[in-house]
């Protein structure tokens, strides 16, 4: 078991608070107009863009939700997913969207997604549309966050689960309410320092335990088949329940997700300017490949310390490992820090973009039009708050396990949004039609493909609660074939409707301004 908590951890939690307060206080001036409080006024550096969209990516959930249970099902293979991740989740995804973001978003004067989708596809009800699914599908994906991260502090400091929620919700509640994306962008910047010292020191400590012993573990996991090569049979006799198909389907998915999540795109609206997209492409990338690699390593390496007969419960694999280990509680306080750090600037931008959602999209687009930005800001401000406390308290009730509540968020969103974001920043004939058509089909076909698993992989006379959560355990491969069919019906439909939804000349000039 874990020594109780040192002295020196307590320091280590002590000092990252009072630096988040100094962070809030600091960043307050900075956030005096609705615009600067939401976009900074699209004057971010790449240095900070790119820590924030790292940071944003890789939150608790990686390294305890995904990280444990798919390291342990995977072994080493798992630290494929983290390759991906930094290769098109980050490396292409700059390439591709940033700098056509960053034009296009400023030319429609866009703050949000659904802003983005009702001025470059011409339709105020699709920006409502946009927002609805936003706000719906990221509250499972936070409350996944708080979740992960509560284990590992309840783990590293002995406090019970729910005061560890607690107390992260009203970090971030703080600095966000006071600060706004200025306070979460100095904030990221700061804790991708943090955790990139903090994966450093996890795998050294890691590697260096009697059970792995550098080379030999990794060796080990090899001659018991969890090497980097993962297995395309399974149990069940189902390719789709193979280790080497589920890990093709996590790659897909958490790669190519990102591509068209609203908190993390909105990245590409802050920032200042071309020369800072080439610095925040080559950052992101580094910055994902060491966090994400050394994560999954991390998760791999607990096929040496369970097997099959004895391992906990998927959310509980990496903090059981830490405590098998005999982490000092100093470095295992670093490490919760490390995962904190993680997590807020997560939380925080997943909090922005939903309450933007509600206030930019819904109250000053459909309820009071002629709003001011201030009333629009505090409304933003106050709406921050409400989104934390909701996805705590659903965290609090712990209504699932948290790589499902990812996985389906995830999943979701991106495969409602893929499509109508990429073709609306490259092909100008795409239109409202194919945007709805987009949007609609994925949400049916997620909803069918849920119960269509549920009902088929439940025994007869299964309660339907049941049912739902076994649908909703094939999240991942529902999320793919969501994005995948994104990609198919929205250029599909705008060609078929070509002819009723002709391209504007607003949006032909707009397209036109690219070449300059």
């Amino acid at each position: 078991m874990i020594a109780a908590a040192s002295a020196g951890s307590y320091i280590i939690l002590a000092v990252y608070i009072l630096l988040l307060v100094g962070i809030a206080v600091f960043t307050h001036k900075k956030s005096a107009s609705l615009n600067s409080f939401y976009l900074s006024n699209r004057g971010m550096s790449g240095w900070m863009s790119a820590f924030a969209y790292g940071t944003t990516y890789f939150s608790a959930v990686i390294f305890i939700g995904y990280a444990g249970k798919l390291g342990f099902g995977m072994g080493l293979a798992a630290i494929w997913i983290g390759i991906t991740n930094a290769i098109i989740g980050s490396l292409f995804a700059w390439l591709v969207l940033a700098k056509r973001t960053r034009a296009m978003s400023q030319a429609l004067e866009a703050r949000t997604m659904p802003e983005f989708f009702e001025k470059r596809y011409e339709s105020k009800y699709l920006k409502l549309y946009g927002s609805l699914v936003i706000f719906v599908f990221l509250i499972p994906y936070s409350t996944s966050v708080y979740q992960g991260l509560a284990y590992i502090i309840e783990a590293a400091y002995g406090l019970p689960f729910v005061w560890c929620i607690v107390i992260m919700a009203g970090l971030t509640g703080l600095y966000l309410f006071v600060g706004g994306y200025f306070a979460e962008a100095l904030s990221a910047f700061i804790q991708g320092i943090i955790m990139i010292i903090g994966v450093f020191a996890l795998v050294f400590f890691m590697l260096n335990t009697s059970a792995v012993n550098w080379g030999e573990g990794l060796k080990k996991l090899t001659d018991m088949g969890f090497g980097m090569i993962p297995s395309f049979q399974s149990g069940s006799g189902k390719i789709i329940d193979s280790p080497g198909f589920n890990l093709i389907i996590l790659c897909s998915l958490t790669s190519f997700g990102i591509w068209s999540l609203p908190q993390s795109i909105h990245k590409f609206y802050t920032i200042k300017d071309n020369s800072a997209i080439v610095k925040g492409t080559v950052i992101s990338t580094l910055f994902a490949l060491i966090i994400g690699g050394s994560a999954y390593l991390n998760g791999g390496l607990s096929r040496l310390f369970f097997d099959a007969s004895n391992a906990p419960v998927g959310d509980r694999v990496v903090p059981t490992m830490f405590e098998i280990v005999n982490m000092p509680s100093t470095l295992l306080g670093f490490i919760a820090v490390l995962m904190l750090s993680a997590s807020m600037s997560t939380l925080s931008s997943l909090s922005l973009s939903s309450a933007s959602t509600v206030s930019i999209d819904f109250y000053r687009g459909y309820i009071r039009k002629n709003a001011s930005d201030a009333n629009v800001k505090v409304l933003l401000r106050v709406l921050c708050l409400v989104f934390i406390l909701i996805s705590a308290l659903l965290a609090i009730a712990e209504v699932d396990a948290i790589v499902t509540l990812m996985s389906l968020s995830w999943g979701t969103i991106a495969g409602c949004f893929i499509g109508p974001y990429i073709y609306g920043l490259y092909f100008k004939k795409a239109n409202k039609a194919g945007a709805y058509a987009s949007i609609t089909f994925s949400l049916l076909l997620t909803l069918t493909l849920v119960l269509v698993f549920g009902f088929t992989e439940s025994p007869a006379g299964t309660e339907f609660g049941k049912v739902l959560k076994q649908g909703i355990g094939r999240a991942p491969f529902i999320g793919v074939l969501a994005m995948a069919s994104s990609m198919i019906v929205t250029p599909v439909v705008s060609l078929l409707t070509q002819k009723f939804a002709p391209t504007s000349k607003t949006i032909e000039l707009c397209f036109s301004s690219f070449k300059k």
